[in-house]
């Protein structure tokens, strides 16, 4: 296996810049996801580093080795992608070994290596079969299986899981995090489906408009978001934003108000307030809660929308003194459209970021 490096790498169209200065190190055996809105560049990143889009400028270096000017065969990476790519007049058996076939590796020694994939990914029984024969899960593991045979030292996920219904993506999840296990191999992964990068993810890279805005562990992202478009893009339902005014600063911590909020201070704040009187409140539906309505210092507001979703219940309150907040309750909670309710939150569990994000 290989670790992976990204220094200073840009990709421009013509006069467009995609690409804007990426420097990112992967570890060896690593396994991490590249987030990001539609058209934020990952999946161009991931072409990248497969050697299916040139390099502008930067250098990338896989095993310590520049390899901008390679071919994909030679970079010892395996790639599987959106769509299955399979060959529909070729069986399971013939379509893993497509490469190795082309590569002209001797018979035994390709049988052995697809058997061995097979075994992995508990496809054995499937190895004579046809993929119109396949269900779409079956066939994404057929896909992966060509990319296991060919041992590469980096493999690559373009959204692999997106064709897929929502049951499948989940069993797909949990054997792509086996195989990882499995493998010890360095994986990197692209997908705009957070819940899979949270899953998965050894480290998360959230991009936006081909920048990287910040790099870290699921839980590091969720818990001390760098902006506040980490913050909106990092749970679900997304974080919750307020404008408030910065009524008093002690330290690290501030007390803010707004005319929806009662005055409230918020301890260990992350960035420099010192030049400003105005912040931006970011509060995640999870930490919200109920209370009986008229309780001093809560959000006041009526239930506009009720979502039962089993173990959690998502309401959507218009704010009596203007706005309108989501939250996440962990029961099912007997509220209905038109309820008057008062919302309130532990302090420590808020976050405040600078107007500008």
């Amino acid at each position: 296996m290989a670790e992976l490096a990204l220094k200073d790498v840009r990709k421009s169209f013509g006069k467009v810049e995609v690409i804007k200065g990426v420097d990112l190190q992967i570890n060896d055996g690593e396994f991490v996801v590249f987030v990001g809105p539609s058209g934020c560049g990952k999946s161009t990143l991931l072409r990248m580093i497969a050697g299916l889009e040139d390099i502008t400028d930067g250098t990338l270096e896989i095993g310590g080795a520049r390899v901008n000017d390679l071919q994909p065969k030679e970079r010892g990476i395996a790639m599987v992608f959106q769509t299955y790519a399979i060959f529909p007049h070729m069986s399971v058996r013939e379509n893993v070994a497509f490469g190795l076939t082309i590569a002209g590796v001797p018979k035994a020694e390709k049988e052995e290596a697809v058997q061995r994939a097979a075994r992995i990914l508990q496809m054995e029984h499937l190895l004579d079969r046809r993929p119109s024969q396949l269900s779409g899960g079956q066939r994404q593991r057929v896909a992966i299986g060509r990319a296991i045979v060919r041992n590469p030292s980096v493999f690559l996920f373009d959204e692999p899981l997106s064709n897929l219904d929502a049951a499948l993506r989940m069993d797909m999840r949990m054997e792509i995090g086996k195989l990882h296990n499995q493998l010890g191999a360095t994986m990197i992964y692209v997908t705009h489906d957070q819940v899979e990068a949270m899953t998965l993810a050894d480290r998360i890279v959230v991009l936006k408009d081909g920048e990287v805005q910040q790099v870290g562990s699921p839980m590091e992202l969720y818990h001390e978001p760098a902006n506040l478009f980490v913050a909106g893009f990092i749970g679900s339902p997304s974080m919750n934003f307020m404008d408030v005014d910065i009524v008093e600063k002690d330290g690290d911590a501030m007390t803010v108000q707004s005319e929806a909020l009662d005055p409230v201070t918020i301890p260990a704040t992350r960035f420099d307030f010192s030049e400003t009187s105005k912040a931006r409140l970011g509060l995640r539906p999870q930490y919200l809660d109920v209370v009986e309505d008229g309780t001093a210092g809560g959000l006041h507001g009526t239930v506009s929308l009720v979502e039962r979703l089993g173990t959690e219940t998502v309401i959507n309150v218009e704010l009596s003194r203007g706005g309108r907040i989501v939250a996440a309750l962990s029961e099912d909670r007997p509220l209905e459209t038109g309820s008057e309710i008062t919302l309130v939150f532990e302090p420590a569990k808020a976050h405040l970021f600078p107007v500008d994000g």
